[in-house]
């Protein structure tokens, strides 16, 4: 790991800049090289301190940049502007404030750039005609170096400084192609050229502005950092760290920093007592969230993800109308509040059937996105997968489309691929009314299944009638404590209780054979019997399988609840060292017994024999009423023909 010296990037160094930053937003002229126009200029007439032509010089000796394109107006100020009926918006003041900012620091990070390769003397001894010819061939190379660095700087402030105002809804701009390396000045031209392009084309509203110009930072900062690739003198700004203190946006190379911000979630959040029943799942849920909250930024890794005890993939499934939304609501709710608490960045992201796309490809490149968003180690993140079993297809299904099978290539590579890290800052859950349909490969790399099963006893009926009746009635609840029965640690021990046995009528047989040769299974030895005599009954139960178990173990060890006044108070956990957490956690940790070890192999096992079982029955089903058309058809055309 390389370690940086950061320096400052002074506040006045960038202010400096504000006057040229300013010209660009407020208009140039500019003939595009490498992209075709989507839209016309701004009709409107222009500023009288607007130059015609661009008032940058190329000091780069003989190359003149000639173009068939006619040159037009880029008027970004009025291409926002014109968004409005008149008066400029929040939003809108607040893009063009970002652009002028993040401009500012991309020009004052080329001029230190160039200060500190020597590009600096080089261009000076240009202006005077005076450049040794064994240098000029350097001379080029650290032009395109410095135009290289601002553009990578203006997506990467762009990107950062926009973050806050971003909201749920996204926009395809796909490469960014406009990318001139002849010098800064043209580069940033170049790239404001295509965003204005972008924003004429995309942004019809706030919203989309904000959603286009964020698109585009980001698509900015990925053809530049591959540009970069390629042997660009750039060693000054890759070796180097600088901070903008007003921003707290920190420059170190061609990383992004963008992340360290994130928007807010419009999402209905509930509370614990509104999710009734489900009381494992819900347990589980909220632990999960606060195990989260023990990520180390500084170290970029979780105590739990060390000693084994975090579930980075898990699969919520049960019949319709059980509580899945209501459970995803909770769990966001939790994170959100925690974060807010603690002042870390929360992003949440949820990938649905509307992100599955016709053109070959697009489909895996939204599913990368998604998961590339919620991985990233500067944010505590929350992954959902709303309805897994219509977004990712079964591989060899032939009514999967492409789109759904390359969401599956993607989501199996994530989750336990090999390069998957797990640093414990994020989580994926999937869900499903129908598990059974879902890949049996993707659906074993869920770690942890959640069965959201809905209220099941009279009190649980009585609490949710009350709960979704709200409180303009009179009505008198009767004999029964509201609630009581959802108290999350005496429902819990019950149905970690009722695991003791298993619940599915084919594993029920299988653990009846076993105990019935080998007596109580009370050893390791015993345990992996039942393990093999398992495997047999059902060939998909692998060795994957037994590390699902073994990871759902080591969460019960850790049976306990981080204490609320940790997350109220993050002096006294979330901000201490990673090493202070790490011993903490480990004081609380609890032993692992055989009967932990029990619960958690028929838990999981209960759930492949349920998704068996259903994807059987539900093939069977589908035969049934086909061969009954068939011979309803051969019966009417018989008819018809006598």
């Amino acid at each position: 790991m390389t370690t940086r010296d950061t320096m400052e990037l002074k506040e006045e160094t960038v202010r400096a800049q504000y006057e040229a930053a300013l010209g660009l937003v407020l208009g140039f002229d500019h003939a595009p090289r490498l992209a075709k126009a989507l839209v016309s200029a701004p009709v409107a007439e222009r500023s009288p301190g607007i130059g015609a032509r661009p008032t940058f010089r190329s000091t780069v000796p003989g190359m003149a940049t000639r173009s068939t394109a006619r040159p037009g107006g880029v008027r970004l100020a009025e291409r926002v502007e014109g968004l409005s009926d008149g008066l400029v918006s929040p939003v809108q003041a607040a893009v063009l404030n970002a652009l002028r900012r993040s401009l500012a620091i991309a020009l004052a990070m080329g001029e230190t750039f160039s200060a500190q390769s020597g590009l600096a003397e080089l261009k000076k001894a240009n202006l005077e005609g005076r450049v040794p010819e064994p240098k000029r061939a350097e001379f080029g190379e650290l032009l395109q170096g410095e135009a290289l660095v601002v553009l990578f700087t203006f997506g990467n402030a762009l990107a950062y400084l926009i973050a806050p105002h971003v909201g749920p809804g996204t926009v395809e701009l796909g490469e960014v192609e406009e990318v001139l390396t002849d010098n800064a000045p043209l580069a940033l031209q170049g790239a404001l050229w295509e965003l204005d392009q972008d924003i004429g084309a995309l942004a019809s509203d706030d919203a989309k502005l904000v959603a286009v110009v964020s698109a585009f930072a980001e698509a900015l900062m990925k053809k530049v950092q591959i540009r970069a690739e390629n042997g660009a003198r750039v060693s000054v700004f890759t070796g180097g760290s600088w901070k903008v203190e007003a921003d707290q946006l920190t420059i170190a190379g061609f990383k992004p920093a963008k992340a360290a911000k994130g928007g807010s979630i419009v999402m209905a959040f509930k509370q614990p007592h509104e999710v009734v029943g489900n009381h494992i799942a819900k347990y589980q849920s909220m632990r999960l969230a606060k195990m989260l909250m023990a990520y180390d930024f500084d170290r970029r890794l979780n105590p739990f993800a060390e000693l084994g005890g975090f579930i980075f993939t898990f699969m919520g499934d049960g019949k319709p109308g059980t509580g899945k939304t209501t459970l995803i609501q909770m769990m966001a709710g939790l994170l959100d509040g925690y974060c807010r608490q603690a002042g870390y960045p929360f992003r949440y992201q949820n990938f649905s059937i509307d992100q599955i796309d016709s053109y070959q490809g697009k489909s895996g490149q939204n599913a990368k996105a998604f998961i590339d968003a919620v991985l990233d180690p500067s944010v505590i993140g929350f992954g959902t997968i709303d309805d897994i079993d219509q977004v990712a297809g079964k591989r060899g299904d032939r009514q999967s489309s492409a789109g759904q099978q390359e969401v599956t290539a993607v989501f199996m590579q994530a989750f336990a691929g090999a390069g998957t890290v797990v640093r414990g800052n994020c989580t994926f859950g999937m869900f499903s009314n129908y598990p059974e349909n879902v890949d049996d490969a993707l659906r074993q790399r869920a770690g942890a299944r959640f069965l959201v099963d809905g209220p099941q006893s009279r009190e649980d009926y009585i609490d949710i009638l009350s709960l979704l009746l709200g409180k303009n009635h009179s009505i008198p609840v009767g004999e029964h404590e509201l609630f009581a029965a959802q108290e999350i640690r005496r429902a819990v021990a019950a149905s970690f209780e009722g695991h003791s046995r298993p619940h599915e009528e084919g594993l029920l047989k299988v653990w009846d054979r076993v105990s019935g040769e080998i007596g109580p299974l009370d050893t390791l030895a015993k345990i992996g019997a039942y393990l093999k005599a398992i495997q047999q009954a059902d060939e998909r139960f692998t060795g994957r399988a037994i590390k699902n178990i073994t990871d759902a173990v080591k969460v019960r060890a850790m049976d306990f609840e981080l204490p609320d006044e940790w997350m109220e108070e993050p002096d006294l956990f979330l901000f201490k060292p990673y090493d202070e957490k790490l011993a903490m956690i480990k004081g609380l940790m609890t032993p692992i017994t055989v009967e932990m070890v029990i619960q958690e192999v028929n838990r999981y096992a209960d759930s492949e024999f349920r998704y068996a079982d259903k994807s059987d029955e539900v093939a069977i089903e589908a035969m049934v009423r086909d061969f009954g058309r068939t011979e309803e058809a051969k019966r009417r055309y018989l008819e018809g023909k006598g």
